[in-house]
């Protein structure tokens, strides 16, 4: 497919062409000129035509600037030994030195600007081809405009650019939430399906053992089976519609549950109230809680787990104390517990873990008074 070569770039549209009509100035003279001033005037407005052109196609490269000192020299020349009116091509390179986005540069061709406009009228005024308060003053509003106009164009610019990163920003953003929500997903299907699974693994295993023993247990075990593989699919419902909160509380009595299906005993010290804890901070809390539990029954071989909540005014402690095997110190930080610590981080909490008798995890996090608590106005 061939690639078509366009006259000025497609990204500018239609503006590159209205600045065109100034063109008409120097060709409209210049039908009133004859011999060699003439065809070299309309040589010159070619080559003005060409560096017009090659310009907008140079923006931000080495070339702009040959390309620009040769524009204002052709106007300088047409301004000297011309017409004086033909100064009114200023406004082209006024325009293109908008685009330096480097200080130096800018300044340079700006006073470059000041000198080619200005030398014209100290040439025709030193020859004596114009009276100061009659001509000179006729230009001043169009000069003025002229010098603005770098100014605006590149003020312009800069927001346009401004605007490109906000937009490159903004889509960056975009996919670092896409990424996040899939990391999210993958961190609740962990803590909330996997470790239901862990559940029914461990209720099964049970079942297998008591078939032979105790009938009824393991029909009320197996019962207990079918209730959380319906709870399971609970969860994945409400996980794909959103993400599940879950109270401290709730996540208790399920600790429970999975400890006394492995036939670990169980032991909780503390307060059961947590109204005056934030949804939020519950959720994580009780996904931390989760993760821990499960990796009691995982890893420690643990026959007895303790679970102590303390609660101040200010921050909430949790202790999950095993009487298992302990862990090794190359093996402090797995992945699950890089995700407690990854989700307590987002409300300034935070975790410690030790050997003592077994394995102890502390969890500490900040708790956040209500304003109304304060007696805050709002």
């Amino acid at each position: 497919m061939k690639k078509s070569i366009g006259i000025f770039p497609k990204q500018f549209g239609f503006f590159p062409y209205i600045f065109l009509i100034y063109v008409l100035f120097p060709i409209n003279y210049l039908l009133g000129e004859t011999g060699t001033k003439q065809i070299i005037g309309f040589g010159l407005v070619l080559l003005f035509l060409i560096t017009y052109r090659q310009l907008y196609f140079t923006t931000g490269k080495r070339e702009f600037t040959y390309w620009l000192t040769v524009q204002m020299l052709i106007i300088l020349i047409f301004s000297c030994f011309y017409d004086l009116n033909h100064i009114f091509l200023g406004f082209f390179p006024a325009n293109f030195i908008g685009y330096y986005r480097e200080k130096v540069k800018f300044k340079r061709a700006f006073y470059s600007l000041i000198a080619v406009l200005l030398a014209p009228f100290v040439y025709h005024f030193v020859i004596g081809n114009i009276h100061f308060t009659k001509d000179i003053l006729y230009f001043v509003p169009f000069l003025i405009i002229m010098f603005i106009s770098p100014f605006g164009i590149r003020s312009m610019n800069r927001r346009m650019e401004l605007e490109q990163k906000l937009e490159k920003a903004n889509q960056h953003i975009e996919e670092l939430v896409k990424r996040e929500e899939r990391v999210r997903i993958a961190r609740d299907l962990h803590d909330t399906l996997g470790h239901t699974l862990s559940l029914l693994t461990l209720k099964s295993q049970l079942v297998q053992r008591l078939v032979a023993v105790d009938i009824d247990r393991a029909r009320k075990e197996a019962k207990e089976m079918e209730v959380t593989s319906r709870t399971a699919l609970k969860q994945v419902r409400e996980l794909v519609s959103d993400m599940r909160t879950i109270t401290i509380a709730e996540e208790l009595l399920q600790v429970q549950q999975i400890l006394r299906a492995a036939e670990i005993t169980y032991e909780y010290n503390g307060s059961s109230d947590f109204s005056h804890i934030p949804p939020v901070t519950q959720n994580i809390v009780s996904m931390c809680i989760r993760e821990a539990a499960t990796n009691v029954v995982k890893h420690s071989k643990a026959t007895h787990c303790t679970i102590s909540i303390s609660q101040s005014t200010e921050k909430m402690d949790i202790t999950i104390h095993d009487d298992g095997m302990g862990i090794e110190k190359n093996k402090l930080f797995g992945n699950g517990l890089r995700g407690m610590e990854e989700r307590l981080a987002l409300i300034d909490g935070g975790l410690g873990l030790k050997n003592h008798h077994g394995t102890m995890l502390k969890i500490i996090v900040p708790i956040i008074k209500k304003a109304e608590q304060r007696g805050a106005i709002v």
